[in-house]
Order: C-alpha cells, then structure tokens, then sequence
C-alpha cells in the first residue's frame, strides 16, 4: 500500500493486486489491534532489536526512518501518539486509522485495486519482469507491467493472506529462499506443570536459556503458562533469538521468579516464614511465597514431600527450595506454528537484492519488499517499520531510461 502511494506520487501508474476481499487484513490485527506502526527509538537501537540481517536496512534506512515514517504519516492526516519503549501507535488505539489513512492516501494518488485478484506467476523475458499472471474471481488473466513489485508478507497468520505465495515466486525465478521459521510465536514446553498453571502469569521475572557451553538468551518481564507451555513477550522475545535452536541444539532453559531477590535475602525470608510456622506442613505454609497455582508445584520441583512438617524441614531442603524459585527448569520442545507468529523468520535471501532500491539483482525490473525477505525483528514497531523502509526503497528506484532507437 505505502510503495503504490509513493510510485504513483512520482507520476507512474500503479494497480495494487490484493488476493482478500479488501486491504490491510494483517495490518488490521497487528499490535493487538492498536498498530504499532513504528518504533522512534535511536538508530543503533533499533538495529540491536532486528535479529537477522539489520545491516541490510541501512540504505533503506536512509530512505524512509521511523521519524520520517511517523511525520509522513501525520502530514497524511494521522493523529498518532509515542509510549512506553518509543513505541508509535495511531491516537485513537485503532489500527483501522492506519489502514483508512494508507485507503485515501491511494484514492488521491488514482492507485487501482484489484480485490480477490491472487497473483499465480511472474512473468519474466529476457532476465527482466514483464508482469504478472493472477487469478480473480476464478478468471485467468495477465498483466504486463515495467515493475513487479512482491509485497506478500511470510506465512504468518495466512488467514489474513500471508501464505507464503512470495517464496514461490522468488524460488520459480531461480532466487534462493533461506529456511523458514514462525518467530514472535509461543514455545510447547515438556514438563507437565506448565499445564498445571495455564493461565498464570509472571511479572518481574527472567527468562535464561543456555546451549550447554553459553547462555544464548537472557530476558526481563513478563510470560504466562498455557496448556502446551509458556508465551508472553519475553517467550516470543527467546523464540525470535533461538528459534533455530530449537530441536538442534540440547538447550537448557530456566525461570528466575525473583530476580531481585539473592538465594542468602530468599533463605532469611524462608526461616523466618518456617519459623513463624513450625507445626504446619510444608504446603500449607509455602504459598504466601508464591502464587496459589505456582506454590505446589515448588515443592515437587525441589524433590520434597510437601506434606513434610516444617520442623522437620532440613537446610538442604531450603536450598533446594531456592534452587527451584532462581532457577524453575523448563525444557523446550519446538515453537507453535505459522498460525500463531507474529512474523516469520527466514525468506528470500538478502544476497539476491539490491540493498538501496530492492530490486532482484538478477532481474532486473522484480523487486522484494517487507517479510518475504529474510529480515525479522523483535516486538515493538521494528516489524512493520522494515515493511515501510522496504516499501520506500523500492519506490526509490531510478526509472530506466528507455532505449536508443538504433539507426541507419
């Protein structure tokens, strides 16, 4: 939507092929609804929150910032407002606002849309893209065209139309697609307590995950257990840094349920609590530390009985309890699929295109914008500021002088 208001601002005629019955589906759900279209934080900063390929983005960078994304937009007429982390969020918490400003921005700039139109193929002759082949309501047609531009997302949430179709062009050119992974996605987990606790959430904790030689991941927030293991946005943070891990490499994960709390500050608060309370049982007594579905499962992870009576509860029983509360094992089995991330991981490989412009450096005349390519970042505006700085890339592009007419 951004690249057809751009090229058709430079006097090109521009026809937008979308294969839903209208614009913006995934943009519509984004940010839980709210948008958040961009991240205004530093430079350095934001290229520290993209996990693969940020160098790729310089150039596109120059082109389009997330300050000139959110002054563009403005100046087209919508209110928007910074919170916590410089996150960018339309004023009114409906990502609705985006998609109608994107809507009028097209109608002014005359940009033709073909709804329920699901492109099939490119067409390429002699090394350079002639247009396109699509389908729309259920009739076979050709368009030719000077540029094709591949706006097609990944294949997360394919309900709203990102079903990997731009792979499959990519590939069907002869380009190299690296592997795909949903990413920002929620991670099953082995151990039955997750399910146990399904629905708990935990603030304030820490999330560390090692692959037996460094700890790869460490993370602070917030994350809740379900019945297959454990989101929240500290998870989708680790999914997105070792979701190629998974499976691969034997990793090691634990929970810190009070980080700011020492074992020897945590064993003083423990005597005192079994103290207080010397003919009780241990599970009687153990849930004013912990949360009411979190404070049976402490025991069974410190191997002790928690029908055991407090005073006979050993020193090596408390540090077991320590052992459990600093560092609650969890042990990953795989990511959930494409129709829970937020984002993929993985796509056409950066290597195949033009960094300033986008264009396929093999084909002349196709370019790539946005998740189909190999680019991802973390939660936080980062996503869809690299669809905007791609999409700008692309518009950017010199037009091709046309050819000499030879002579006699």
């Amino acid at each position: 939507m951004l690249a057809s208001i751009l090229l058709s601002r430079k006097g090109n005629n521009v026809t937008l092929l979308e294969q839903n019955e209208k614009l913006g589906k995934k943009l519509f759900i984004t940010g839980k609804g709210r948008c958040n279209f961009t991240n205004v934080c530093a430079r350095t900063e934001f290229l520290e929150n993209v996990v693969t390929n940020p160098k790729f983005l310089y150039s596109a960078f120059e082109e389009l910032s997330p300050e000139d994304t959110l002054k563009l937009f403005e100046s087209w007429g919508l209110s928007a407002k910074i919170e916590r982390g410089k996150r960018a969020f339309p004023s009114s918490d409906r990502s609705s606002d985006v998609i109608d400003m994107l809507k009028k921005k097209m109608t002014d700039c005359h940009v033709k849309v073909r709804l329920n139109a699901r492109v099939t193929g490119i067409l390429i002759e002699d090394g350079r893209a002639a247009g396109v082949s699509f389908s729309e309501n259920g009739k076979e047609e050709e368009m030719r065209s000077d540029r094709v531009i591949i706006a097609t997302g990944g294949e997360s949430y394919p309900s709203t139309g990102s079903t990997g179709d731009g792979y499959r062009f990519a590939e069907d050119a002869g380009l190299k697609v690296t592997g795909l992974l949903p990413s920002l996605v929620s991670i099953e987990c082995e151990e039955d307590y997750c399910a146990t606790m399904q629905g708990l959430s935990l603030k304030n904790v820490e999330l560390h995950v090692h692959d037996g030689k460094k700890e790869v991941f460490h993370e602070f927030g917030e994350m809740m257990f379900t019945h297959y293991g454990v989101t929240g946005p500290v998870v989708l943070t680790a999914s997105a840094v070792i979701g190629p891990l998974i499976g691969k490499k034997p990793l090691s994960a634990y929970i810190d349920l009070k980080p700011a709390v020492t074992p020897e500050m945590l064993d003083t608060r423990l005597i005192r609590l079994f103290d207080a309370n010397p003919n009780k049982d241990v599970k009687n007594v153990i849930h004013e530390l912990y949360p009411a579905k979190l404070a049976p499962v402490i025991p069974g992870v410190a191997c002790l009985n928690p029908e055991k009576k407090i005073h006979d509860v050993t020193r090596a029983d408390r540090e077991a309890i320590i052992s459990a509360t600093k560092h609650l094992p969890l042990t990953f089995k795989c990511l959930r699929g494409f129709d829970e991330a937020v984002v993929t991981k993985g796509g056409v490989s950066v290597k195949e295109i033009d960094p300033k412009t986008m264009e396929c450096k093999k084909i002349k005349g196709l370019y790539f914008i946005g998740e189909v390519l190999d680019l991802d970042a973390l939660t936080g505006g980062f996503n869809l500021q690299i669809a905007w700085s791609t999409a700008a890339a692309a518009a950017s592009a010199p037009e091709e002088e046309p050819e000499e007419t030879a002579k006699d």
